[in-house]
């Protein structure tokens, strides 16, 4: 993996004061490229991601991603000291994210009009169910109702049952969005000097992400219907079961890809065929085309398969797994995978840094590390506390 050595928001400050997915998500977006993170945990529990999925010797594994290259602290928001405290982070910080229900931070008096009297240039990214607005903004949300709030379930799965998604796809889906709106009201800083507040709803970023149904409702009155693994845009795409077991990914989105597939598969006929003679009459007798095809795929052992793909010039990919990827030379060959070493865990791997950039890569320099690891390097140096302040502080269940 490339090294950086100048990031894009190098020199950039944000206070992440949100748990779970979709803001420590955010956060590391943006460390990923040089910002630096200071995160925010509750001295006794910490984020509740730590508890989240699976564990190695206690460890939460999800948390060690989510987290990494951020500097951690622990504090205790609901002490009056606390969110003293938090203020003063903040007003040393470009940018706060926090995913707490609307309305809290503000009982705490670190809303954005608090905080942007101290520093006017301030960002603050607010992260909840809902959004700050709206008849439903009071209400607590998870990723799980915004993926059936947004549209995304009612279309996923087949006709007997809507499909929530096997991960965080709304936290994920915001999160990306998030850190987008950052960086855009980091831009405008830039030219105006004045800071800004970031509203997102979990639902929002997967409602935009949906495609067409929208424009489609409103013009034709269509509403779309679960079609398992087809799509609603072309034909042929769905998965296949190869000889041996294995299964494929098949996509022909356009006239000449279906042709190549077609040719491919010594199923030229099908391209003379009156019911596949466009993109269109080919949707509506996707189940027969399929059918053609799916015998043809079939006969033969998956990497058989994937021969013919190649030498038709037509697009197909295996189903993978995890231990799939992890054994597969592209994802080698790009590096897709780091390998970090760990103060709990000896030496972790994990997804590496993307977006790739060829003047200024990401690069991940720590996995997430123990609650409260840089206590004393933040607000001692950032804060100016003392030893004695910080002791006064864990004994009084500020800090931990």
């Amino acid at each position: 993996m490339l090294e950086a050595t100048t990031r894009p928001l190098d020199g950039v400050r944000v206070l992440d004061l949100s748990n779970l997915l979709a803001g420590p998500m955010t956060t590391m977006f943006l460390a990923d490229f040089g910002a630096d993170v200071i995160k925010v945990e509750h001295p006794e529990h910490g984020d509740e991601l730590r508890g989240w999925g699976h564990s190695k010797d206690d460890v939460g594994l999800y948390f060690k991603v989510l987290n990494r290259n951020k500097r951690l602290v622990s504090l205790n928001l609901s002490r009056t000291r606390g969110r003293e405290l938090a203020a003063e982070l903040a007003a040393g910080c470009d940018v706060v994210v926090e995913a707490f229900r609307p309305g809290t931070m503000a009982r705490w008096g670190l809303d954005y009009a608090t905080l942007s009297e101290r520093n006017p240039g301030l960002i603050m990214a607010h992260i909840s169910g809902y959004g700050q607005t709206g008849p439903l903004s009071h209400r607590p949300g998870f990723g799980t109702i915004a993926e059936a709030f947004s549209g995304f379930a009612a279309i996923t799965g087949y006709e007997d049952a809507p499909l929530l998604p096997p991960f965080g796809l709304a936290d994920a889906s915001t999160a990306i969005f998030t850190a987008f709106g950052i960086v855009l009201a980091l831009r405008q800083r830039d030219r105006t000097g004045d800071g800004q507040e970031l509203d997102a709803a979990l639902y929002e970023g997967l409602f935009t992400l949906l495609g067409p149904h929208v424009i489609d409702y409103d013009q034709l009155g269509i509403v779309a219907r679960r079609e398992g693994s087809r799509l609603a845009f072309v034909s042929p795409r769905n998965t296949f079961q190869t000889a041996d077991g294995e299964w494929i990914a098949i996509a022909g989105s356009t006239q000449a890809t279906f042709e190549r597939l077609a040719r491919g598969f010594g199923r030229g006929h099908l391209i003379d065929d009156p019911r596949f003679a466009t993109n269109r009459l080919r949707m509506e007798h996707a189940e027969e085309l399929e059918a053609e095809l799916g015998e043809a795929i079939a006969a033969a052992p998956l990497e058989e398969v994937l021969r013919i793909l190649d030498e038709a010039g037509a697009p197909g990919g295996p189903v993978l797994d995890a231990a799939g990827i992890f054994a597969h030379p592209h994802y080698a060959a790009r590096e897709n995978i780091v390998t970090l070493e760990d103060e709990e865990l000896r030496q972790v791997r994990m997804q590496a840094v993307a977006p790739r950039l060829s003047r200024s890569p990401g690069c991940i320099e720590h996995p997430g590390r123990q609650r409260g690891a840089d206590n004393a390097a933040v607000y001692g140096d950032l804060l100016g506390l003392s030893a004695a302040e910080l002791e006064a502080l864990r004994a009084d269940g500020v800090i931990s």
